[in-house]
């Protein structure tokens, strides 16, 4: 265990078993704390607001536009600071705010509290584009996917563990969940701050810069980097498919399957072991075999055939099935990835995922309010057609996006 002082030196071989430990659960806690208030989330907004659960979600969802917006301006900032001042006072004012959020939610007795604390929480959305750049600082570019793979099951088991938990406790109170949440991310500000140390070596690291900090200009010159333009288009379409199933699939399960809650959770908990054992077993043992570029493609195209069947799928027998090709297609995200990383020298790695993390604050404000609205439009059939599968084919439509410019950019790339 190393003391505050010597925690400030940045690590220069292997990385510590405590920092390791660090992000990764900084990683956990964030999936874990955003899990952990989805089941009393809308008896809160009710009992804030006095009105009934379509109210809830009316205020929620501008909620998440206001965290989303607040996340895509302020996200290159702290990716820039991360630069400049190192990894480990972000992730730990990060980890601070969350809790402050989930305190402040709890504590809450208006919807301005409310709002206020998810602006705080957008402002510092930073935990895990921050521990993506603490990995590459740390890791090897041959180990990199290996080590985002950890990341992936760590969040995973977030999402697995925190709606049951959460249900628990909001037996308890509504507002229980949000001072457990509170106290996770608390406890592991302490640990970080007494034991985990610095990644960015001091050479490394340079000059705040305000243009690049820019949310918009961040996003261009990520496209200057060669062979990193096109793959931020490809994270984006990844990212706004991948969205389907947070955004709308309870929906989809009761209009289409007529599933009861508890169904639903089942699925959803069916899915989160399956991307585990995804990230835990077949990232660090099958993508190296594969090749990152040749597993982006096979995932990708997996995930077009997957949306594809569940848009159309009859019954709820044959989600469970088409679920197993989660096995592979989990494999996308961490390999695109490393590969994004070891395009942007050890001095901007910061500022690539700030960037990234901007562009899932775009992905976060786009695609909740593009699904909701595609799923009332089609399954009330306003749109001339009923067909409550419809976001999952659109979904299809953007992997299908995200797959054409990745084997176009293999093109362009292996152009002698």
């Amino acid at each position: 265990m190393t003391d505050p002082a010597a925690s400030a030196e940045p690590i220069k071989r292997q990385p510590r078993a405590a920092a390791t430990i660090f992000v990764v659960g900084t990683v956990l806690i964030d999936a874990l704390a955003f899990a952990l208030i989805l089941p009393v989330l809308p008896s809160l907004l009710m009992d804030l607001t006095g009105e009934g659960v379509g109210g809830a979600a009316f205020w929620g969802g501008l909620a998440t536009f206001g965290f989303a917006l607040a996340q895509f301006v302020c996200s290159p900032v702290i990716g820039g600071l991360s630069d400049r001042f190192g990894r480990r006072p972000v992730l730990l004012a990060s980890l601070a705010a969350l809790a402050l959020d989930f305190l402040l939610m709890g504590l809450a007795h208006a919807l301005w509290v409310f709002f206020f604390a998810r602006l705080i929480s957008g402002i510092f959305a930073a935990t895990h584009s921050t521990a993506n750049a603490y990995i590459a600082d740390i890791t090897e570019p041959a180990d990199r996917a290996r080590r985002y793979g950890w990341l992936g099951a760590a969040m995973g088991a977030g999402f697995i563990l925190g709606p049951a938990l959460g249900g628990l406790l909001g037996e308890l109170s509504p507002r229980a969940p949000f001072f457990a949440a509170a106290a996770l991310a608390g406890i592991n500000v302490v640990y970080g701050f007494f034991v985990v140390p610095e990644s960015l070596a001091k050479e490394n690291r340079r000059p705040f810069s305000w243009s690049r900090a820019n949310p918009v200009g961040t996003l261009m010159k990520l496209r200057q980097v060669e062979g990193v333009g096109v793959l931020v288009w490809v994270y984006l379409f990844m990212g706004l498919s991948g969205f389907v199933y947070p955004a709308v699939w309870s929906y989809v399960a009761i209009g289409k399957f007529g599933w009861s809650e508890g169904q639903i959770g089942a699925s959803l908990a069916y899915y989160g072991v399956i991307y585990v054992i995804c990230q835990a077993v077949m990232v660090p043992y099958v993508l190296p075999r594969l090749g990152q570029r040749r597993a982006i493609w096979i995932a990708l195209s997996l995930e077009v055939f997957a949306l594809i069947v569940l848009a159309f799928a009859p019954s709820g027998h044959f989600v469970y099935a088409i679920l197993l090709l989660a096995l592979f297609t989990g494999m996308q995200d961490p390999a695109l990835m490393s590969i994004m990383t070891e395009r942007v020298g050890k001095d901007a790695q910061g500022e690539l995922q700030g960037g990234l993390a901007a562009l899932g604050g775009v992905i976060l404000a786009i695609a909740p309010l593009m699904y909701t609205q595609l799923f009332f439009l089609f399954e009330s059939g306003a749109a001339g057609v009923e067909f409550a599968g419809a976001p999952f084919l659109v979904s299809a439509g953007m992997s299908a996006m995200a797959l054409l410019l990745f084997l176009g950019r293999k093109r362009v790339v292996s152009t002698p």
